[in-house]
């Protein structure tokens, strides 16, 4: 038996900021479950958005980025990527200006060839932020890095295939670049078609 949609909702009962900032709004909630059950404590946050940016230089090479990230202690070899900025008063700046930032911030390319690939939940199951994907082509260097206080980033450039390589191997650890990676990868032969 199918019920629909509305049918399948949970409903919030009472939440909890256990902690609030500017990074994070971690939540205890309790909800009210389809069959009436209610179930706690159920652990939910909150985060700022963010891009993922795949970019290919002139020379059709890919740039990546070498980071230390703390969630698995690794370092790591992932796209340049970064949160989307709040512009004050609840508001945040454009994904796609966020996207060209972060990506001359992080690489000190920059490129005039953007294609918008997608907006995905990051991880819907806990959390109520979003990842947007793009592409960019061309890209030209302009300027050194311009790093946050907290960034320690390595710029490498990587064929498709050692990209594909690292995918299929496991150590191209962020799963939704890798998604971003396959994305490009569709629309390029949705494109040649």
């Amino acid at each position: 038996m199918n019920i629909n949609d509305n049918e399948l909702m949970w409903e919030e009962v009472s939440t909890e900021h256990i902690v609030q900032d500017g990074w994070i709004d971690f939540r205890r909630q309790a909800f009210r479950f389809p069959d009436g059950k209610i179930y706690e404590p159920y652990y939910t946050y909150s985060r700022r958005d963010y891009v993922v940016i795949v970019a290919s230089d002139e020379e059709g090479r890919y740039l990546c980025v070498r980071q230390f990230r703390q969630g698995i202690r690794e370092v790591t070899t992932e796209f340049p990527a970064g949160g989307i900025e709040s512009s004050g008063a609840g508001g945040a700046e454009d994904a796609l200006v966020a996207a060209m930032r972060e990506l001359r911030e992080e690489t000190g390319y920059i490129s005039d060839e953007w294609t918008h690939l997608m907006t995905i939940p990051s991880d819907a199951t806990i959390s109520d932020n979003m990842a947007h994907l793009f592409v960019a082509r061309n890209c030209r260097k302009v300027s050194g890095q311009n790093l946050d206080d907290m960034e320690f980033i390595n710029v490498e450039k990587h064929s498709a295939e050692e990209i594909e390589e690292m995918i299929r191997s496991g150590s191209f650890k962020q799963a939704v670049h890798a998604l971003a990676w396959l994305m490009s990868i569709r629309r390029k032969n949705d494109i040649k078609q």
